[in-house]
């Protein structure tokens, strides 16, 4: 039997999931939902660093990455943000989607899955 680790478990989900070495984030979004679409992705992709050092990994081991955006033409302030995030070399297998947000104020969301260091 494999053993499935969770981190920071609420009744609807778990912030962090690990299972053979693998590890899914669930959806991350900003610190301040009142600022623009670069703090409200520069605050998500701070968050989703944490939670992958706490997980045993970091970004230069990130898999796959989606990100829902809630307008398109956010797209390229959203792209700039993230290519200056992204080491070099280490970039995830990546789609973009617009979609609605839980929360008008939110902009972009991401999920994560990375391997382990």
């Amino acid at each position: 039997m494999t053993t499935i680790q969770r981190k920071e478990t609420k009744p609807r989900m778990s912030r962090i999931v690990i299972h053979q070495g693998t590890i899914y984030l669930c959806g991350q979004v900003c610190a301040d939902a009142a600022q623009d679409i670069e703090h409200q992705t520069q605050t998500m992709l701070d968050k989703v660093e944490r939670l992958l050092v706490d997980a045993g990994s970091d970004k230069q081991h990130m898999l796959s990455a989606t990100i829902y955006i809630k307008d398109m033409q956010d797209f390229p302030a959203m792209n700039m943000v993230w290519d200056n995030w992204v080491p070099e070399g280490h970039a995830p297998a990546r789609a973009c989607v617009q979609a609605s947000m839980a929360r008008p104020e939110l902009l972009v969301e991401i999920s994560v899955i990375a391997a382990k260091k």
